[in-house]
């Protein structure tokens, strides 16, 4: 390859003559022409996969939102070149979510051209591999966790629940709020196959999730001072309904789906609060405040514990598995590999 010249994951989409549309990606070979405007220019070390890049790679719709479109909601790497002046040749930069992987070229490459408005420094004591690793799920956990002390929610508050355990989004959230000394109780549908695994991430207790997934009354007996939710729809509901008087609950996810099926009680009877968590385009104070905090408060060699490192071409596999349910943890991308 020429020095222009890198690899990526492209996304693409095709229609037939009746109108049919069909998304696929590939790994292929680009260069510089096909990067996308930008201020900054990235050499990627690593990226991630996540539930979205699943979906993307997979050729679901509802991530992609123009093609072609190089792959990945998250990055990290060196600067090559800049015109902003917060950066320059040589930083080391991260970069979640701010529409990358979905409205502009991602992280599944070699090289990115993207905007310095929503770079993070690489804090000095995580390295690149571990930066990816906590990725666009452990920025997205920690925000979570600031929802909830910033409502009030302390460990002396009672339990705080995290659907979605297994996952990148809820793997990180129980190692953050249990070092923080809350009790974690962690919701997942395989708690045969990985409850050692949330045990040794500091949950104290496992709940089958299909306790909370269909249709329940509008106020429950109140179990939780807190909870992150990445599943929605009657979990989400549920979790309300459960809620103690004047709790917090961080949503941030719809694997169960975008519907709400709940009402104002929760809300106005025990005045819980529902708190909107959105990576994608938190602005800039609250990423470096987020980045912050991981750099300081997670456990990295648990962390690595949790994560498995691939290839480019391992992607396609991975993205596979992360949407049929048999990934726990974190699963980094060494593009240079």
């Amino acid at each position: 390859m020429s020095a222009t010249e890198f690899r990526a994951i492209v996304v693409t989409r095709t229609e037939d003559e009746s109108g049919t549309r069909t998304q696929s990606s590939a790994l292929t070979t680009l260069d510089d022409a096909a990067l996308m405007d930008g201020d900054v220019t990235v050499a990627v070390e690593f990226s991630s996969i996540n539930y979205k890049d699943g979906l993307a790679l997979m050729g679901k719709p509802g991530v992609a939102r123009v093609w072609p479109l190089i792959a990945g909601i998250d990055l990290v790497g060196t600067v090559e070149s800049s015109n902003d002046p917060r950066w320059a040749a040589g930083d080391h930069v991260i970069l979640n979510g701010a529409g990358i992987g979905e409205s502009h070229h991602g992280g599944l490459a070699e090289r990115a051209r993207v905007s310095g408005g929503s770079l993070v420094r690489l804090p000095k004591a995580v390295s690149a591999q571990r930066a990816a690793a906590i990725g666009t799920a452990g920025f997205t956990a920690m925000l979570a966790v600031l929802a909830l002390e910033r409502g009030g929610v302390t460990p002396d508050s009672g339990d705080v629940l995290v659907t979605g355990a297994a996952g990148g989004v809820g793997s990180i959230a129980i190692a953050l709020l249990a070092a923080r000394g809350y009790r974690v109780v962690a919701s997942t549908g395989r708690g045969d196959e990985l409850g050692d695994y949330l045990l040794g991430l500091g949950a104290a207790e496992i709940l089958d999730r299909h306790t909370l997934d269909e249709a329940g009354k509008p106020l429950q007996t109140q179990r939780w001072a807190g909870a992150i939710d990445s599943v929605g729809s009657f979990t989400l509901a549920n979790i309300l309904a459960q809620t103690n008087q004047g709790g917090v609950v961080a949503a941030c996810g719809l694997a169960q789906g975008a519907d709400l099926p709940t009402t104002v009680m929760p809300f106005i009877l025990r005045a819980v609060t529902l708190a909107g968590i959105n990576s994608v385009e938190a602005p800039l104070p609250h990423r470096e405040e987020a980045w912050a905090h991981l750099s300081t408060d997670l456990d990295l060699e648990l962390l690595d514990g949790l994560t498995s490192v691939i290839t480019l071409e391992q992607s396609f596999a991975a993205a596979e598995d992360i949407l049929a349910g048999r990934v726990h943890g974190r699963t980094v991308v060494d593009v240079l590999r």
